[in-house]
């Protein structure tokens, strides 16, 4: 079989398509970036274009799908959402000044991790690269988000590390391909992911790149140093910046370890059961969605960190409160400070495209119209006499000497597009400035030849115009053609008229188009010096961005607090959690108009009232107590002010959920092994400051396996030395017993009213147990068949006789027999319970054997017979 000519486009195709097996290649051929073979086939269903077949000169047949290069903006980014790499390649010589094949190579590998696309980009969410490295017991991981230039590193067990990864929620995650398993058995299919080979996580390799990085002789100076498996995983992150041609990331100026002692400890499944951030459902409404009324992408950013790492540092969080406060009570400077907040761009990503030398001409400008906001900013904000504020204040650097340089450099109408022109301002360069008016003034010089030309010729009615064809002309109309004069050139002949060249205006038109490739190498030139100055600024630029960044988050804060009613809490290193009249931040929000939250009181503390067993129906309240607890810590503990009339919250240092059910059944675990699992993780970690959320522990096992864990659960928690405070929720009434034996036990029930056989849930915790679980009632309103409900308050009130009824063996063995002689009518038919009702209600015994038959006809009448 004789083989099957390639062209040389498709064999440097093939090529470079090699070197990027697991990416879609973009290929640039002349003004169209073209996809080939299984590529465009995917690329034309995720892009919605025409999918074509061409032999591209060879003997076979190609799939084919493109677009014009001017589009890339526009579809990069559907390519990136819908898990792509993608690999751009562009033309690397001027395909005009070159004979044969123009020389190709990716310029950029786009990844759902390192991408600079603003429209790939989220303005208000951080868009990280993590890298995890595995060792035995002990996890190092990173995070980078080359869009803003934030560099982080930590290490710990594999808890600690899902942990952060819930709460940064990257884009891509890095690992290490001999350990696929592990990384798939940690974290699932929930993050997009991608191998790296082994050699590249070696610690001796990864500090020498973060060195030569950051161009220092050791890492000491980053407080990381004793980070190795986190150092390890940096490195990674840097190895895969060059390999995606990302080489040019000075504005990754710093490196910093994420320090879990300063923060509150949230287990994984914590943080996605508060629903701080993120949730599995696509509707639900976040903590977030409530309290961000950042109002720059930065601050917004900021205020995801500052959710998923609420603060232990009293003073830091006292800080924020008494900023929050005074913003609330100068509610005129508050605004101003909003106004000027409104005009700054989101400089981190602005910097980030400095260091890489994507910045366009209009963006410098905005640049700069930023930082001119921040004098008025810094005066505005010396009202606030707070000591954290004033030393923030001095940090925010006016940049005088850059701001003046891009007034100078840059015309205050310049474009995005460099090749557009107008990007260097009038007066700026003297050579710019003549060749622009040899460019700019033709109009008038022409009309100074056509007037000439007139005169001298007669011919009142010439003029003078271009083509592009043989550029300026002049046209005679035929009336007048034997007035030309003989040096004049004719080039063309119309119906009416003929149209001529002269020397002259060739040697002028030479001279405008020299001017107009001078003016755009001039000020692509003036243009990239600028650019090179301005990556000096990109450290002060970033302090900037942070500093605003934080006052745009408490400013959030104070803005929350004003809409939503919420108080400034009192945070202090005492054990008291008292908060009088709560309410859940989220699920105030999204009630009917005009409906009231029924706020809650609860107190915990280390000497009375250190557990509360809260009994009480399903939907009655007690899951959104719990997580409403939760939530008024972690809002306190962000600086945030909390949904209350009052609280008071002794600093909490680690916060643990059990709430609802979490199964892992995919990796062959059940309910009650993973509640187990979360369980044990609990009592294993508990602090003198944690604060424990346990709802229905037990109910995946049998119902005396059930109270007998739940019970020893609540002792161990109760005589454990540490005291910490617990909500417990259940609907063992049983536990209620325990506090009789524990002083620290307290019991609560959610109150409900019970009106001729339905209730109304009151939502009101009050003292004392409940020993009704209303069951029936719930599954009532959930629309369960009339029959099953029957038949619960049947069995119902055989369970509830009293012991000298009979033993529990002999109560279900009741059930049994009453169930053999019903099966009859347990089909869900209204018919059939009519029949049965008719039946239960006939007192045969006073029956007569006419009006026997008479019943019987009645029935079969019942059943259309």
């Amino acid at each position: 079989m004789a083989k099957k000519k390639v062209t040389p486009l498709m064999q440097q195709y093939n090529t470079i398509k090699t070197k990027y097996p697991d990416a879609m290649l973009l290929f640039r051929v002349g003004d169209f970036y073209e996809t080939f073979g299984k590529d465009a086939i995917k690329c034309s269903k995720i892009l919605g274009i025409v999918l074509t077949k061409r032999s591209n000169g060879s003997d076979s047949e190609n799939e084919l799908a493109g677009f014009p290069h001017h589009s890339l903006n526009t579809y990069l980014p559907k390519l990136v959402r819908a898990g792509l790499r993608v690999a751009i390649c562009d033309q690397l010589e001027d395909p005009k000044a070159t004979k044969g094949i123009v020389k190709r190579g990716v310029t950029e590998l786009v990844t759902p991790g390192v991408t600079l696309n603003d429209q790939v980009l989220n303005s208000k969410s951080n868009n990280f690269l993590a890298s995890i490295h595995f060792n035995k017991n002990q996890l190092g991981i990173s995070f980078l988000d080359i869009s803003t230039g934030e560099f982080l590193v930590a290490e710990g067990n594999e808890e600690y590390i899902l942990k952060l990864i819930n709460g940064f929620h990257p884009s891509e995650i890095l690992y290490q391909k001999q350990h696929k398993s592990r990384y798939e058995q940690l974290v699932g299919d929930r993050f997009y992911s991608f191998g790296l080979d082994d050699w590249v996580f070696q610690e001796d390799y990864a500090e020498e790149k973060l060195t030569q990085h950051f161009n220092t002789n050791t890492l000491k100076g980053f407080g990381i140093q004793d980070l190795n498996l986190g150092i390890i995983a940096a490195g990674a992150v840097l190895t895969y910046l060059a390999d995606t041609h990302h080489e040019k990331s000075q504005h990754v100026s710093n490196i910093a370890r994420i320090e879990e002692d300063r923060f509150i400890w949230m287990d994984g499944f914590t943080i996605r059961n508060l629903e701080l951030l993120y949730s599995s459902n696509d509707q639900a409404v976040t903590l977030l969605d409530v309290i961000d009324k950042t109002i720059s992408p930065m601050g917004g950013r900021m205020l995801k960190r500052w959710i998923a790492l609420p603060l232990k540092d009293l003073s830091t969080i006292q800080q924020r409160h008494n900023i929050v406060a005074q913003f609330l009570n100068n509610e005129e400077k508050s605004y101003e400070i909003v106004t000027l907040i409104e005009q700054i761009a989101d400089l981190e990503r602005l910097v980030s495209k400095v260091a890489t030398g994507r910045i366009t001409p209009r963006e410098v400008l905005i640049l700069k119209q930023s930082l001119d906001v921040v004098p008025k900013l810094k005066e505005v904000l010396g009202f606030i006499k707070d000591e954290s504020v004033t030393v923030l204040l001095d940090q925010l650097l006016s940049l005088d000497s850059l701001r003046q340089k891009i007034q100078e450099i840059v015309h205050e109408e310049a474009p995005h597009n460099i090749s557009k022109g107008k990007v260097i301002a009038e007066g700026y360069n003297e050579e710019l400035d003549n060749l622009r008016a040899l460019a700019f003034s033709s109009k008038d010089y022409l009309e100074q030849i056509k007037e000439r030309e007139a005169e001298r010729t007669g011919i009142p009615s010439l003029k003078i115009a271009f083509n592009n064809v043989f550029g300026y002309y002049i046209e005679v109309r035929n009336t007048h053609k034997d007035k030309v004069p003989e040096e004049w050139v004719r080039k063309q002949t119309l119906v009416s008229a003929e149209r001529y060249i002269t020397e002259e205006l060739k040697e002028y038109e030479a001279k405008i188009l020299g001017a107009e490739g001078r003016i755009f190498e001039l000020e692509t030139a003036i243009f990239n010096e600028l650019l090179n100055g301005l990556i000096e600024f990109i450290k002060p630029i970033q302090l900037n961005a942070s500093i605003i960044s934080q006052i745009d988050c408490l400013m959030s804060f104070a803005i929350a607090a004003r809409e939503n009613n919420y108080v400034k809490p009192v945070v202090n290193e005492g054990f008291d959690l008292i908060i009088k009249d709560g309410r859940h931040p989220v699920i105030e929000k999204q009630l009917p108009i005009g409906e009231p939250y029924i706020a809650n009181d609860l107190t915990l503390n280390k000497t009375e009232q250190q557990m509360i067993m809260i009994t009480g129906p399903n939907m009655s309240g007690k899951s959104a107590l719990l997580r409403q607890t939760a939530l008024i810590v972690l809002m306190a503990q962000i600086g945030s002010y909390v949904p209350a009339k009052n609280a008071e919250i002794g600093l909490v240092d680690k916060i643990f959920t059990r709430v609802g059910a979490s199964d892992n059944i995919s990796l062959g675990e059940s309910t009650f092994m993973v509640e187990m699992n979360e369980t044990s993780s609990i009592l294993n970690n508990l602090s003198d400051r944690s604060l424990i959320l346990l709802d229905e522990i037990g109910r995946g096992t049998s119902t005396y396996d059930g109270i007998s864990i739940a019970w020893a659960i609540s002792e161990y928690i109760h005589e454990h030395s540490t005291k910490a405070r617990t909500l417990f929720a259940t609907h063992y009434h049983e536990l209620n017993e325990m506090t009789q034996s524990f002083p620290r036990i307290q019991n609560y029930n959610v109150s409900v009213k019970e009106i001729d056989h339905d209730i109304i849930f009151l939502r009101k915790l009050v003292k004392g147990g409940s020993n009704h679980s209303f069951g029936i009632h719930v599954a009532k309103m959930a629309g369960m068949p009339r029959f099953v409900i029957k038949r619960s308050e049947e069995i119902l009130n055989t369970l509830e006789e009293k012991p000298s009824k009979g033993t529990v063996k002999e109560k279900t063995q009741k059930i049994t027999e009453d169930n053999l002689q019903l099966s009859f009518f347990q089909l869900d038919d209204p018919i059939l319970e009519n029949i049965r009702e008719e039946i239960l209600n006939t007192d045969i015994d006073t029956l007569t054997p006419v009006e026997a038959l008479m019943k019987l006809n009645e029935i079969k009448k019942m059943l259309g017979k």
